[in-house]
This record gives structure tokens, C-alpha cells and sequence, in this order.
């Protein structure tokens, strides 16, 4: 096997790929191709966090679920997020449905929830014509070069995610789509179970809170590092035309599809967030996607984004 690492900032993307990459795709040339690297990924992963494996032949998604499926049993279900995407196999997503045009801004999936995966898995099957790069961003770095002020108020206050979910019609998300059912019980029972401060509206609409840190250590590299999405959650993430559009729809912020301010309700400066942005996108690094590519990205260690793209892009998602 051949093993590289390409580096931007304080980020850097191990590389892993089999001698012959360029023979005849199959099932028995992935799983044993990707077995005989499963210990050598894992510990570049908790070294990195992020873990490009390329030319093992991955041509669909249930060549997807079957390369994930060497390192551990794929999550069969996206509870509580915020991106939209669509299943197209069993414990397999698109990695997003947002449109082309805009940026997704670099984050840790599911951060802002009582459970998270602790791995991702990104696949690429079909390249853009341009653009459309996940770009990745240390965690550990981004805690380090955070103005010391700006950190302080974050770890003092954690972080207040809302969400407003429509019940079939309205801004952003429904709640059916975020929780994959139909059922308002079921959701009820969830969110108890999350411990998640949560509201019904006379119109089936729900509202929730959660407050989280906005740091974490991680339970195997012991590692502290900036774990949640305060900026992605928080308005002036949007251009500043839909910004503005959107919030000509509410009364208040608090009734935004997505909302956060610090743990104890006090919002959070834009200049906190800007600042946060600008540290994240410092050592971000991005590599134009390859049919077969499957990057896995330990989810605590670095985050993710997505850069706007041309073209047909079809990239997969899948989850540990």
C-alpha cells in the first residue's frame, strides 16, 4: 500500500492507496483490498483525523455500505440533523441536498446534539465539473488559534441551539423530516430521551432547545477540541440577502428556522462567529474529489464543509 499525506495550515489528509488501483473494480478486490488496511486507517485516523482511500474500487452505493462496513456497522438512520438529504441504501445518504451555488460551512455532523457519530464516511461516485470539494479543518488546531477571549466566552456559556420545524408546510425543515417519521409520539419520546427542551405548537409545529458545550474532549486521544456549530446555526452564516429576506419573515430571531446564542441566552457577537469562521477556513484543506474516493473524517478531530460546485456531483455519506 502506498501511504502519503497532502497538508494545508495545521491539516493533513493521510492517503492510502492499493498497488494495481487501476484493476477491475469488484466486491472481493474491496473487502479484501480495504481489510488488509483497516489497522494502518484507524491509526492514521486518530493521528490526522481524516483518512483519504483511494482506488479501491468503489462504484455505487452498496460498494459504499460494504467498504464502511470493514471498519464498523454503519448507522441505518440520520436523526436531529439539519442538512437535508435523501437515503438511496441502507445506511447510506446523499451527503447533502443543499443547492450548488452555496458554500457549506465547515462543521462537526451532529455537534449539536446529545449523540453524534464518531466517524463519517464521504464517498465520491460522480466528480463536479468544478469546485464541490469537502474541505476539512482540525479541531485541535482551531482551539488553539482562537482568540483567547472569544474562547473564553464559549467555554463559559455553551452553546443554545433552537430549531423550528413546520409540520408539513413553512420555513426550513419539517419536523417528519428531521426525525424520519410521521409520528409526533415517537419524536416526543426521542427528545425526552435527549434530554431536549421541547415545545408543540396548536399548528403541529415544534420547537426545540438544546444547550451543548462548545468544546469536547475526545475518549481516545484525550484531545480537547472546538466541537459544536454555533456559526452554522446562527443567521449571519446565510448571504446577506437571505439573511435579510428571512428575517423580514419572523418577529425575532427566535423564530428562525435555526437560531443559536450562548447557553444562557445572551447572543452571540457576529464579530465572535466571524472570528470563528476565519480560524476554521485558516487551516482548511480541500482536494478535487476522484470517482471512488472515500475520505473518513473522525467526526470529534476535524470537521467538514462543502464548497459550491458546476456539473452533475455525486457524493455519499455514510456513518459510524
Amino acid at each position: 500500500m502506498r501511504v502519503n499525506t497532502m497538508t494545508s495550515g495545521r491539516t493533513t489528509v493521510a492517503v492510502i492507496e492499493p498497488p494495481g488501483a487501476d484493476r477491475p473494480a469488484g466486491p472481493a478486490r474491496l473487502t479484501d483490498e480495504l481489510g488488509a488496511v483497516v489497522g494502518q486507517a484507524n491509526e492514521l485516523l486518530l493521528t490526522h483525523g481524516a483518512v483519504l482511500l483511494r482506488g479501491f474500487g468503489i462504484t455505487d452505493p452498496a460498494a459504499v455500505r460494504a467498504a464502511v462496513s470493514c471498519f464498523g456497522e454503519p448507522f441505518n438512520e440520520y436523526l436531529h440533523g439539519n442538512s437535508p438529504r435523501n437515503a438511496v441504501h441502507e445506511g447510506v445518504w446523499t451527503s447533502t441536498e443543499y443547492p450548488a451555488e452555496y458554500d457549506i460551512s465547515l462543521h462537526n455532523e451532529l455537534s449539536q446534539s446529545h449523540r453524534w457519530p464518531d466517524r463519517l464516511y464521504i464517498c465520491c461516485l460522480v466528480a463536479p465539473a468544478s469546485g464541490g470539494q469537502t474541505p476539512v479543518s482540525d479541531g485541535r488546531a482551531m482551539l488553539a488559534e482562537l482568540d483567547t477571549a472569544v474562547r473564553a466566552r464559549f467555554e463559559a456559556h455553551g452553546v443554545a441551539y433552537l430549531q423550528n420545524m413546520h409540520g408539513g408546510f413553512g420555513l426550513g425543515r419539517s419536523w417528519q423530516e428531521t426525525y424520519e417519521t410521521d409520528d409526533a409520539e415517537k419524536v416526543t419520546e426521542y427528545l425526552h430521551a435527549a434530554d431536549v427542551s421541547h415545545t408543540w405548537t396548536e399548528d403541529e409545529e415544534l420547537r426545540i432547545r438544546q444547550v451543548r458545550p462548545a468544546t469536547r474532549v475526545h475518549p481516545v486521544t484525550g484531545d480537547e477540541v472546538w466541537f459544536n456549530q454555533a456559526d452554522q446555526f446562527h443567521i449571519s452564516n446565510l448571504p446577506p440577502d437571505q439573511a435579510q429576506a428571512l428575517r423580514a419573515l419572523v418577529e425575532s430571531d427566535e423564530e428562525l428556522p435555526l437560531h443559536a446564542s450562548f447557553g444562557d441566552g445572551t447572543p452571540i457577537p457576529d464579530d465572535d462567529l466571524a472570528h470563528v469562521r476565519d480560524v476554521a477556513r485558516r487551516n482548511e484543506f480541500a482536494f478535487d474529489w476522484r470517482p471512488g474516493d472515500l475520505m473518513m473524517i473522525d467526526n470529534m478531530l476535524v470537521m467538514h464543509g462543502r464548497h459550491a460546485y458546476t456539473g452533475s456531483r455525486r457524493v455519499l455519506v455514510s456513518m459510524t
